[in-house]
């Protein structure tokens, strides 16, 4: 009697991804090509805030049909980078939103203090001290604190009128996501939020509470998300048509 013996092939590890420079009329966009075994057709996607460009190709497409692609949609990638503008502004004189209100940067001409939001002459004054170089890293660091302050009160109250426990709140920079909840009660949150009005912080914080409970996006999810936020829906609505914006501000 004669055993067959079957081999094992190793899975192979997929291809890891392109990482490119791509010219489209003179603005230079990072852009990752990743090759995907389900995928049929060519996708082209603008990353969130309109920094960087993500490809997605059918596994083994050759170089010549990449490339023959981007040149097709040049024109549409213009149309839909035009929006995203690249002045920051974050200078003397410039605008930054707190709150979903629009704040004058008034650098005040000192190396050393604190940044503040005041109104001066009934007008919101965001007042920054430092070097003029290191307006926009000093604006960042004033809105994570902003940040933190407002969704960790929310997110409490949120959470206590579910009787859910946090575990940690932290603040990041994500640009795929506004917020997490990990099944070990770690809330997190992207800190460009404080740029929204109120009423979308606190669907954001509301949002990641409700996971606490739900973790997952069924109808039960959305009904507990909509009893803690009654303004959910308006909130969505605003994020998906200006959350891009605040993304695309680049604080650095």
């Amino acid at each position: 009697m004669f055993s067959l013996l079957k081999t094992r092939s190793k899975a192979r590890k997929p291809a890891p991804p392109e990482m490119r420079t791509l010219n489209v009329a003179g603005r230079l966009m990072p852009l990752t090509i990743k090759q995907h075994d389900r995928a049929t057709r060519i996708t082209l996607r603008i990353e969130p805030g309109g920094r960087a460009l993500k490809m997605t190709v059918p596994k083994g497409l050759a170089t010549r049909e990449v490339n023959a692609f981007l040149d097709r949609h040049q024109g549409w990638l213009l149309t839909k980078l035009a929006k995203f503008s690249t002045d920051t502004g974050l200078r003397d004189g410039g605008e930054i939103l707190l709150r979903g209100v629009s704040h004058r940067i008034q650098h005040s001409g000192s190396l050393r203090g604190l940044t503040e939001a005041v109104s001066m002459d009934g007008m919101p004054v965001l007042r920054v001290s430092g070097m003029p170089e290191h307006v926009g890293r000093r604006i960042a660091a004033f809105l994570k604190k902003e940040a933190r302050a407002d969704l960790a009160r929310l997110a409490m109250m949120h959470a206590a009128t579910i009787r859910a426990p946090i575990r940690s709140i932290s603040m990041k920079d994500t640009r795929s996501r506004w917020g997490s909840c990990s099944s070990e009660g770690n809330l997190s949150f992207s800190w460009r939020i404080v740029m929204a009005p109120p009423s979308v912080i606190d669907y954001l914080a509301a949002h990641e509470v409700a996971h606490l409970k739900e973790m997952n996006h069924g109808p039960r999810f959305w009904a507990l998300c909509g009893k803690l936020c009654p303004g959910m829906d308006e909130a969505k609505s605003w994020l998906k048509r200006h959350g891009s914006q605040l993304h695309a501000i680049d604080f650095d």
